[in-house]
């Protein structure tokens, strides 16, 4: 397939892993942080950890949507599906996260609430013209990625007087989340690793360019490059970055420049701020409350915000105590050191978060890692 094969032959894989290898300097260790869950799932899938060097780390952090969802949010989600009679339209993804008292948006289906999976906003937008009577809220997720998609669809409803549309709006932030990450003392009190630079998210980029991460390498001194999703998109961000650090700089990087800009995608972001304004907190599985690092709708589409019209109050709920998916988005710890992981913890039955996409860190071990783990094991013994 054109434009894909080209960036999965494995003999251009592996002479980029023999030109990583040859600038790795031999008196220090490297490590680097890919923050969108698709690199995560990319590095998994080809086996890219396994192509580099000892001296390189490759640390998951928080880029996959469902897995930094706190359950707050899906509790409210639940609860006007079950005590509102509401239906709530959302991602199939989003559907499996774990809630509170063992339900999901899935377990809360099946216990009788009217809730459906939507592959956009535009379906719950049909749903809602098609049932005038009922209350209809599209439980809105995700990065700069699906917020535009997001806008329009308020836009249309307003244009439509659709009076029994709703967003319950949880879309975060890339940038605040990597500054939190860098500098936040209760980040620092969960723990985190050292990170040497950053492979940055592609799809996010495109829509709000490269001039965002400017900041990191200006003010933090972290290289950032900016990444395709395939093998070879990584692996050559990842040479990027390790020329960057044995230089001495700290510069934004663009690997993925078929795609994109400095500037992004100026109609995309007019539509987000025509329609959203900052939050000053939110709540992020494994970070704690960020601010300013979500969205929420302004005053002047009122009557389409879940929030304001269900008079909804966000309540912070403990994750499970024997999941480690906090840690895991933090790049403390890896899925193989959760005792709940491939027992207890499946895809089929997820108990945390990094479990239930195919982006998130757990379940893309789980589907492309765990072998070679045992295999490890094998020959340490």
């Amino acid at each position: 397939m054109k434009y894909v094969d080209e960036f999965r032959d494995g003999d251009l894989a592996r002479g980029l892993a023999a030109r990583i290898a040859a600038e790795v300097r031999p008196d220090r260790r490297y490590a680097f942080m890919e923050f969108c869950g698709g690199h995560t799932h990319a590095i998994s899938r080809y086996g890219i950890a396994e192509l580099l060097p000892p001296a390189i780390r490759m640390i998951h952090g928080p880029g996959c949507p469902v897995c930094v969802l706190p359950i707050g949010r899906i509790d409210q989600a639940i609860g006007m599906a079950l005590e509102r009679n509401a239906i709530v339209c959302t991602y199939g993804d989003t559907m499996r996260v774990p809630a509170s008292s063992q339900l999901s948006l899935m377990k809360a289906k099946a216990r009788g609430g009217d809730i459906r999976m939507v592959y956009s906003g535009a379906d719950a937008l049909k749903i809602a013209r098609a049932n005038p009577q009922r209350e209809v809220v599209f439980f809105a997720i995700g990065f700069e990625t699906t917020t535009p998609p997001t806008a329009l669809v308020i836009l249309q409803a307003e244009k439509e007087e659709l009076a029994n549309f709703s967003v319950l709006c949880c879309h975060v932030l890339t940038p605040s989340a990597i500054t939190h990450i860098l500098e936040s003392e209760e980040v620092r009190k969960f723990g985190t690793v050292p990170i040497d630079g950053f492979v940055g998210p592609a799809h996010v980029s495109i829509v709000i360019g490269s001039g965002p991460y400017e900041h990191f390498a200006d003010e933090y001194r972290k290289p950032v490059v900016i990444a395709g999703f395939e093998p070879l998109d990584v692996m050559q961000a990842i040479l990027m970055l390790v020329r960057q650090v044995n230089d001495g700089r700290a510069e934004v990087e663009n690997q993925f420049a078929r795609a994109v800009t400095r500037e992004g995608n100026r109609a995309a972001q007019a539509a987000v701020q025509q329609v959203f304004e900052l939050r000053e907190r939110f709540e992020w599985r494994g970070l704690g409350e960020v601010p300013y690092s979500a969205l929420k709708i302004r005053s002047a589409f009122a009557t389409f915000d879940a929030e304001r019209r269900f008079g909804l109050h966000y309540t912070p709920v403990p994750d499970h105590k024997a999941c480690e998916c906090g840690a895991i988005l933090r790049g403390v710890k890896h899925p193989r050191d959760c005792k709940l992981f491939g027992n207890v913890c499946t895809p089929e039955n997820p108990v945390g978060s990094c479990m239930v996409s195919s982006e998130g860190a757990c379940a893309a071990h789980y589907a492309y890692g765990r072998f070679r783990d045992v295999a490890i094991v094998a020959e340490a013994t």
